[in-house]
């Protein structure tokens, strides 16, 4: 069967198909290390810094996860112009790339053992070429799903791009079940937190292969699309406001991805004292809970208009955190953290669910991944990858350990105030 995608062109149904399973496939191993990464940092403090201070260790373990996010923007900007004078494929197979590359250097990097702060300058090294890739990846991944999607149903095809994140999220705690489950604590410190950057390493050539067959989006392809010669000067001169709302809406997304999902294996062992097998099962539970929710809401979002549905999320989440992070502290048990994580990953669904194709449609083709990207990595690299760092510190000062939840109300605000003043386009002509 052959349909029109948001271009108005004649897409058949097996490239609409071919094209999500390539984005989500590709996007997933991007974030699967991310994840990966922030679930095992308690270990790897341990394995590239002095085991004198453990407090110091972690605090120096999450200033590198959150250095890695300052290539963010470079990423950003270098290859979401890319995609925007060369196609979305062009961009999408670099970041993988250099992804796997990350990747590699992750997985084989020498501990402080074995050769000193050069093992941690190794780790950085990886954490900032993962950084500067993951930059390119959601603007040209979320316009490569977009650009592909029937008018009516941009919202579930740009879904997929988050749901991806939550597959990563999901593998990244079952590997941490299974290594912390079936391996003796030795080899989980010597060698076993390193299982998931190999198989992240061996799946590369998986995802590569896949997006080298991708055909370019039909509005990326037409010969009626006005290409920009500056797609950055453009874009900030032309729809700042755009990249403005956008920014603003994905503080909430990012703070509560890397507050509620990714640095919660480390608070609930650290402050909460909850097993870390404990931790990676609640942590698994609700990255399901994402994933499956993930794409409901984005079809919602097709129906009842995305800026609905992301305000009632907002809002939703402002309220409740606070005292589900509270019920959390007075009764730190497996149940407890499972319901919270199963509530906060239901109202997160409702959020990132929508929010790409929002983002995506502040701006043309011409500038879409451009705009995206910068919309994105800014508020992500600002607010998402120093949460872990900026939320130890907030414990740590005010001695409160319900803290973190300080900080995704306070995300959760800035995100309503700034949706309340943006344009819904849900359903209408972008291209």
């Amino acid at each position: 069967m052959t349909v029109e995608s948001s271009a108005g062109m004649p897409v058949s149904d097996r490239k609409r198909r071919h094209a999500i399973v390539a984005a989500t496939i590709g996007n997933g191993l991007e974030w699967f290390d991310f994840t990966v990464y922030g679930f095992f940092a308690a270990l790897i403090s341990r394995q590239f810094f002095p085991k004198e201070d453990p407090l110091t260790a972690i605090l120096l373990t999450v200033t590198v996860y959150g250095v890695g996010f300052c290539m963010r923007p470079v990423g950003a900007i270098v290859l979401g112009v890319y995609a925007d004078r060369h196609g979305r494929k062009a961009a999408l197979t670099i970041t993988i790339l250099t992804m796997a590359l990350g990747t590699a250097l992750l997985g084989f990097a020498p501990t402080y053992a074995q050769a000193g702060v050069f093992g941690a300058v190794v780790l950085m090294l990886a954490r900032l070429i993962q950084g500067f890739s993951a930059g390119g990846e959601v603007g040209s991944a979320t316009s490569y799903l977009v650009e592909y999607a029937r008018p009516a149903e941009r919202g579930l095809a740009a879904s997929w791009q988050q749901t991806s994140q939550a597959l990563a999220v999901v593998l990244g705690g079952l590997c941490g079940v299974a290594i912390t489950q079936f391996l003796p604590q030795e080899a989980v410190e010597s060698w076993g937190w390193r299982v998931p950057f190999w198989f992240g390493l061996l799946i590369g050539p998986v995802g590569l292969y896949i997006r080298a067959r991708l055909d370019e989006t039909p509005v990326f392809s037409a010969e009626t699309t006005r290409k920009s010669a500056s797609p950055l000067f453009e874009t900030l001169s032309a729809h700042g406001r755009g990249v403005a709302s956008g920014f603003g809406v994905t503080i909430l997304w990012t703070v509560c991805t890397y507050v509620l999902l990714f640095y919660m294996p480390l608070y609930v062992e650290k402050f909460l004292k909850i097993p870390a097998k404990d931790a990676f099962i609640s942590t698994t539970l609700g990255g399901i809970v994402l994933m499956l929710g993930c794409p409901v809401a984005g079809r919602l979002s097709d129906r009842i208009g995305r800026k609905t549905l992301l305000l009632t999320a907002a809002i939703a989440i402002g309220i409740v955190v606070i005292p589900l992070f509270a019920w959390l502290n007075a009764n730190p048990t497996l149940p407890v953290l499972i319901a919270v994580q199963v509530v906060l990953g239901l109202l997160l669904a409702a959020f990132t669910g929508p929010a790409p194709a929002l983002l995506a449609e502040q701006f043309p083709a011409a500038l879409r991944s451009t705009g995206l990207s910068l919309a994105y990595n800014f508020a992500v690299a600002l607010f998402g990858g120093f949460a872990a760092l900026i939320v130890t510190l907030l414990i740590e000062r005010t001695g409160l350990t319900i803290a973190p939840s300080f900080y995704v109300a306070a995300a959760a605000l800035v995100s309503v105030l700034t949706l309340s003043a943006m344009r819904d386009r849900t359903g209408q002509a972008i291209d």
